[in-house]
């Protein structure tokens, strides 16, 4: 199984090359498209994509994730082993929330011209390279024939909950598409409590904890603990990201009453 995770949207043909060229390869493979809907280079919310959704697959499937503002320069390609899988995509920090999360066993430079497209783009390295290396891991190549190891890899940077009494200090990691803010406080960073005030950039609300949507009223503001074990600011039927201006990367506080 090869999962797929870009910007290319799918107005263009880039997705379909990329599975084009996956198929020519490994005609069996079974391709899953995680998002193509990733704002254009934004490799932090490709990361947290990737990291939301690859929990869910099974043993030995390759994930593959192409936001690539740096395709062409120095940067590397790499293959990311893991203790479920395989991630494979440029080296700036994309693949890496993920495969931490998964206990990371090998890391490889793809070098070995044998496993990639022979008319080699310098702007196309998802058709080129990353989608015939994921074909060949998916058909069982092992991955130490695609290149030697490394090490010294990018890891992107999230904003660490900073903790100061009942005051943390938190990032907003994305922004779903019913504007559900989805911040990188996880379950255990709080305690139990039914009422959490958010300072915005713009106001600070108070806001009930709730288990469900539909435990206030509509359009009524609300935090919960959400899928992914985050937690998320929403409205009821409504969009609290637009609402209260609230972006990808934006900064908040949360305070938690004191006990």
């Amino acid at each position: 199984m090869i999962t797929l995770t870009s910007d290319f949207g799918i107005k263009d043909p880039y997705v379909a090359e990329m599975k084009g060229a996956i198929l020519s390869i490994n005609p069996n493979a079974k391709i899953i498209d995680v998002s193509h809907e990733v704002t254009k280079f934004n490799i932090r919310m490709a990361a947290f994509f990737l990291a939301s959704a690859a929990p869910y697959f099974p043993k030995r499937t390759v994930h593959l994730a192409v936001v690539d503002p740096g395709v062409g320069t120095e940067r590397r390609a790499i293959i990311v082993q893991t203790t479920q899988g395989f991630f494979v995509g440029p080296d700036n920090g994309v693949l890496m929330l993920a495969a931490q999360a998964q206990g990371i066993k090998h890391i490889y430079e793809i070098t070995n011209p044998k496993f990639i497209l022979p008319c080699l783009s310098s702007t196309f390295h998802g058709r080129d390279i990353f989608a015939p290396v994921s074909a060949h891991l998916d058909k069982g190549v092992e991955p130490a024939e695609f290149g030697l190891k490394v090490k010294d890899v990018i890891v992107q940077k999230f904003v660490n909950i900073k903790r100061k009494n009942n005051l943390l200090h938190s990032e907003v990691l994305h922004v779903d598409s019913f504007g559900n803010v989805i911040t990188n406080i996880k379950k255990t960073d709080l305690f139990q409590t039914t009422i959490l005030t958010v300072n915005l950039h713009n106001v600070s609300l108070e806001v009930p904890m709730t288990e469900t949507y539909g435990q206030v009223k509509h359009s009524d503001a609300l935090a919960l603990i959400g899928s992914h074990g985050f937690l998320e600011f929403g409205l009821n039927q409504g969009s609290f990201s637009e609402k209260y201006r609230v972006n990808n990367g934006d900064r908040l506080d949360v305070i938690l009453p004191k006990t």
